[in-house]
């Protein structure tokens, strides 16, 4: 069994998917009741982990484990990059608001696009960089009703690791892949969930989850982390850096609703204007560009 190939239109549709997915860790985190900091980042590293040794297996076959044992450096930078994604989202988690985590990781298509650019001179279409710029505005607007830097600066900080190993990692996809180079990089994932659960496990001790617990973070483990990581991946092989940067700003929409509804942790009116601009940004550009391909 094979992934299957991917056009630009089933691209889009499925990291709209993929970040719809991602969007659950935060509110499910919240219905947690013992499990806290390095403890919730262990268990659902763990759990993706187990997941990807099961799914990658049943559709590439035991040559994955081929494959990581000869990756090239692309390969094992891209699993250093999920790792760092992998811990860093979750201990941001514990210390400070959904709102604000995911705001700090919308820093990511600035980052993004300007390590494709430095590095790999990727060229950025006007009409990417005017969404960028849009959606710039729409983050600066939800930091300023959300962010409360005197009371949540670890979280801010530890979360803006997530963007910057997030645009390494992009950057890390486009040029092995626009170089020729025959990388499989979906096993990075693997990769990185097995470096983030050996990094996490001596700091998670002394374990207080309860089953209850553990169970949303097996959840996380597979359906939020594992199934839409290697997507998103898929993804990478079809749309540009900048485009995929862009369309993971969703995350921060689908994150904030999810935990207004499902934890109530409701948003300030500045968020919901920040995010509309937000959107609108992909809608935009993504509809120009359906037009230009045309």
């Amino acid at each position: 069994m094979k992934f299957p190939q991917l056009t630009h239109s089933r691209a889009v549709g499925l990291m709209v998917l993929v970040t719809l997915m991602w969007s659950l860790a935060g509110v499910v985190t919240r219905h947690l009741a013992s499990a806290h900091s390095f403890e919730v980042t262990f268990w659902r590293s763990f759990f993706t982990f187990a997941s990807l040794l099961v799914i990658l297996p049943l559709f590439q076959g035991r040559a994955v484990f081929a494959k990581i044992r000869h990756g090239a450096r692309a390969f094992w930078v891209s699993g250093v990059c999920w790792s760092v994604m992998f811990t860093a989202f979750m201990v941001a988690l514990t210390l400070t608001t959904v709102a604000n985590v995911l705001v700090t990781m919308a820093l990511g298509p600035f980052m993004t696009a300007l390590l494709a650019w430095v590095f790999i001179g990727h060229r950025i279409a006007l009409r990417t960089w005017l969404a960028i710029a849009t959606a710039g505005v729409g983050i600066a607007w939800m930091y300023g009703g959300q962010a409360d830097f005197s009371s949540h600066l670890g979280g801010t900080l530890v979360a803006l690791l997530v963007p910057l190993a997030g645009a390494i990692n992009w950057t890390v996809v486009q040029h092995s892949r626009a170089h020729g180079q025959n990388i499989d990089l979906v096993p990075a994932v693997l990769v990185g969930a097995a470096l983030s659960s050996l990094a996490t496990l001596p700091l998670a001790f002394p374990f207080a989850a309860t089953a209850h617990d553990i169970g949303l973070l097996a959840l996380l483990g597979l359906v939020q982390l594992a199934v839409p990581c290697v997507l998103s991946v898929l993804c990478a092989g079809v749309l540009k850096a900048p485009e995929i940067a862009l369309l993971a700003l969703l995350e921060v929409i689908f994150g904030i609703l999810l935990a207004w509804l499902g934890a109530n942790e409701a948003p300030q009116a500045s968020v919901l204007t920040g995010g509309a601009l937000v959107v609108s940004a992909l809608v935009v550009n993504e509809w120009i560009g359906w037009r230009q391909r045309r």
